[in-house]
């Protein structure tokens, strides 16, 4: 028990020295090597632990139950991110670690090293059905119980989070419209989903309104009012920059007054679950009636789940290749463009044709059933013949393709390998090219914040006309038009 503890102790406190290292700008120096997946890692790490300061800054000072559920949203949303990024570092590191390793070893054949291409994997049409008593939905009898609801995704280091929909007895099912698509996706990918929910009902406005924070502070603040307001600025109990930084690692959302969300239902969908259909998944649920974030949930969740393989919509290979015709003259080669891209080797006259998206002169089918060989090498030109062969029809034909060099026919038998093993990965997302219909984008920021936002409601307070702590300190209402200002222009 003894080293138990100690064990504990001691990774929280590499934890803690891990995010001061962070918050000081020495990540990539001390801790990591410096390449450039790591500092891109890095610079997003620093960009959601501003942003979940803002959160923090601005959930405290909201006085609209609108804001507030956005804003712990966002809080929430920014936390999970940063855990991510953090243990994407950690996994980055233990591969290249792995890697040395490899390199080393003399046992590690040409296979071991090969790995899968990544892909796209899309999530659409969210629903989570919900099942509510026949008095609730049926007779509308009892108290109207409306949570604020969303769902967090994530893959890997990609993690995105829905719009927030607010739920209750009126409807029959969570519908979240968003098309959520995650670039780099392995076919060993694990797509978390969580459902996070909260009651929009309890009141977290109270004396947050910004007349009354203005007032609350000039009455408590003397002279040193713009001192111990900054202070008060500063990040929260769980930033690693306060108490000296000896907080612990980021594993709790900062406490924060506010709305909180919780965790009510989950679920991993994994590379079996692709389908190019709408399916229904399990869920796990979390809480019970007694919560007051609790739905009743049927447990289950429909979604789309697609995806599609770097192999299904890149050219894999390309080149110059000589072609003897099926059925023709044994002696007659015919010289083409190829590109192997899906399940097709296709044949251009020229290469300017793949530019043009000329259609090809032929294509030979590659999928899981081709076979490939190199056949015996020619004793004139030295150079080895790759046979590529379909069953059509209980036939099987065979297509002949040679290069102008050994290293060329390498390369490209290296290329059909890596092919197969791919489709072999990536299983039934090789079959057919799944559709996958991105998410439109996002409307442009407004050149002005919206009516009743929290910087609208507080701008007045900053004029010569007003009265209070913002005109005695010029910095302090300063510095909470800027915080506002920008929280709002990276919000739109």
């Amino acid at each position: 028990m003894f080293c138990r503890n100690q064990t504990a102790r001691a990774t929280v406190a590499r934890g803690s020295a891990l995010e001061m290292e962070i918050r000081r700008g020495k990540f990539r120096k001390s801790v990591f090597l410096d390449t450039s997946q790591d500092s891109d890692i890095q610079k997003k790490i620093d960009h959601e632990i501003r942003m979940r300061d803002g959160a923090c800054k601005l959930l405290a000072a909201c006085s609209q139950k609108d804001q507030a559920l956005e804003a712990a949203k966002s809080l929430q949303t920014c936390s999970t991110r940063i855990m991510a990024y953090m243990s994407e570092l950690q996994r980055m590191k233990e591969a290249q670690v792995m890697q040395k390793v490899t390199r080393r070893s003399s046992d590690a054949g040409p296979m071991d090293n090969r790995l899968p291409c990544k892909g796209k994997v899309a999530i659409s049409d969210l629903r989570i059905p919900l099942m509510w008593k026949d008095t609730e939905y049926f007779k509308n009898k009892g108290e109207l119980h409306r949570c604020a609801v969303f769902c967090l995704l994530q893959l890997g280091g990609e993690i995105f989070d829905t719009d927030m929909v607010i739920v209750d007895r009126t409807l029959t099912d969570i519908c979240f419209d968003n098309t959520i698509v995650f670039n780099e996706a392995s076919p060993g990918f694990e797509l978390r989903v969580e459902l996070y929910s909260c009651c929009s009902e309890d009141d977290y406005s109270a004396g947050s309104t910004p007349r009354k924070l203005a007032s609350k502070l000039s009455s408590s603040l003397g002279r040193s009012a713009g001192k111990k307001f900054r202070a008060a600025m500063e990040p929260g109990p769980c930033s690693p920059v306060s108490n000296g930084g000896a907080s612990p690692l980021l594993l709790p959302v900062p406490s924060v007054p506010g709305p909180k969300y919780h965790l009510l239902a989950h679920t991993t969908l994994s590379l079996s679950h692709v389908q190019d259909s709408f399916r229904t998944h399990d869920l796990t649920i979390s809480g019970n009636e007694e919560c007051s974030y609790w739905l009743p949930l049927y447990g289950s969740m429909c979604s789309r789940l697609a995806a599609q393989p770097h192999c299904m919509t890149q050219q894999m290979m390309s080149g110059c290749l000589k072609v003897k015709q099926v059925g023709g003259d044994p002696q007659s080669w015919t010289k083409v463009y190829a590109a192997l891209k899906g399940t097709s080797l296709f044949c251009y006259h020229r290469q300017e044709d793949v530019e043009a998206n000329v259609e090809p002169a032929f294509t030979i089918a590659i999928n899981k059933e081709t076979r490939i060989r190199a056949s015996e090498k020619d004793p004139q030109s030295k150079v080895q013949n790759i046979c590529i062969s379909n069953q059509y029809g209980g036939e099987e034909v065979t297509h002949t393709l040679t290069t102008d060099s050994r290293d060329d026919t390498h390369r490209w038998m290296e290329a059909f390998w890596q092919h197969f093993y791919d489709m072999s990965q990536w299983k039934q997302c090789c079959d057919d090219l799944m559709k996958i219909e991105l998410p439109s984008p996002r409307k442009p920021a407004p050149a002005t914040p919206k009516q009743g936002s929290l910087y609208h409601e507080m701008a007045p307070l900053a004029t010569p006309s007003s009265e209070g702590l913002l005109l005695q300190d010029n910095a302090v209402s300063a510095e909470i038009r800027a915080l506002l200002s920008s929280y709002y222009n990276d919000s739109y």
